[in-house]
């Protein structure tokens, strides 16, 4: 679900002060997006899931990433997007993200 070794190597990337920060504008942005996609039209949709695509491969968000990636091709064939199984994902992920962070990046040898 999570890829902790780009959430480590982002944290070394930003620091370790500036880590926490990341991760409140990145779930800011993000939170803001997934209430923005239920009644989305298509080409603001695909807008969207590009947006949380690209935001999800920054924080590690793999599982979320894949299924932005698999909504983007979706609605470029007018498929139908699984909005609530996303918004599920991403839940899911912020909630585990959230619970696991401090431990897994206070110590990157326990990855």
């Amino acid at each position: 679900m999570i890829d902790w070794d780009r959430v480590c190597a982002l944290q070394s990337e930003v620091g370790a002060e500036d880590f926490d920060e990341v991760i409140e504008l990145f779930l800011e942005e993000v939170d803001g997006e997934i209430d923005g996609l239920p009644g989305s039209p298509r080409e603001t949709l695909a807008e969207r899931l590009h947006f949380l695509k690209g935001s999800a491969l920054n924080l590690g968000f793999r599982k979320f990433s894949e299924l932005c990636r698999d909504g983007e091709s979706k609605v470029a064939g007018s498929d139908t997007v699984d909005v609530p199984g996303l918004v599920a994902c991403y839940q899911q992920s912020r909630a585990y993200f959230l619970n696991e962070v401090a431990e897994r990046t206070s110590d990157q040898s326990k990855l």
